[in-house]
């Protein structure tokens, strides 16, 4: 996710290291059966309407955060740190906002401009504006890597799925810059209801106290 950083080892799945692949832009080529997988992971994406998942990030800048992760597509998304991180990340359908209520600080951006936009989406589409640029399988596992077609040095997005059944279990986002962010989840919940309060846009406070 966008602010933190997340490593998930996924047990019995071993993949080539990301780096040997995720930095071109040009489409993967898929056999038969990996279109047939790919499309298995489209309609998956597709049928999550909420989900609720505990989550463990790594980034070499920021080390290992937890927290809890809440998802209601289409494009509703809540971020919420452990303490003693005081950051939310909140996308609201329209922006996503950044907050850190320690230094009374929102930064917001469009939605769009969000790596993971595509899996907010109303319909989840792993083609068209979004492009496969790999696809890899590994013992009961998926790894698929993704950039915006229009913007393939915005950053790469790759998802870990597992198989048997078909289920999310990691992503990496690459930035610009060329910093990797990964999220890992655990113990998620899908089809739970979720409160609306949940994704209500941060707001500074007015007074905030002086330290």
């Amino acid at each position: 996710m966008v602010g933190a950083a997340s490593l998930m080892a996924l047990t019995a799945t071993t993949f080539a290291p990301p780096d040997a692949w995720a930095k071109t832009a040009k489409p993967a080529v898929l056999s038969d059966q990996d279109k047939a997988d790919v499309k298995r992971i489209e309609d998956y994406l597709n049928g999550i309407t909420t989900m609720r998942a505990k989550f463990q990030q790594f980034s070499a800048s920021s080390g290992s955060q937890f927290g809890e992760i809440y998802v209601r597509r289409p494009g509703f998304l809540r971020v919420e740190y452990d303490p003693p991180s005081q950051v939310i990340l909140v996308a609201d359908s329209i922006a996503i906002s950044y907050y850190d209520a320690e230094l009374n600080q929102l930064n917001q951006a469009p939605l769009s401009s969000s790596p993971l936009w595509f899996l907010l989406r109303k319909h989840v589409e792993l083609g068209g504006d979004v492009t496969v640029t790999s696809f890899e399988r590994g013992p009961n596992a998926f790894r698929i890597g993704l950039v915006q077609t229009d913007d393939p040095e915005a950053g790469t997005v790759t998802l870990v799925l597992g198989d048997k059944p078909l289920e999310l279990q990691q992503w990496t986002i690459v930035d610009d810059k060329g910093q990797e962010v990964r999220v890992g989840l655990y113990d998620p919940e899908f089809g739970v209801q979720l409160e609306n309060s949940l994704f209500r846009t941060p707001e500074k406070k007015k007074n905030p106290k002086a330290h």
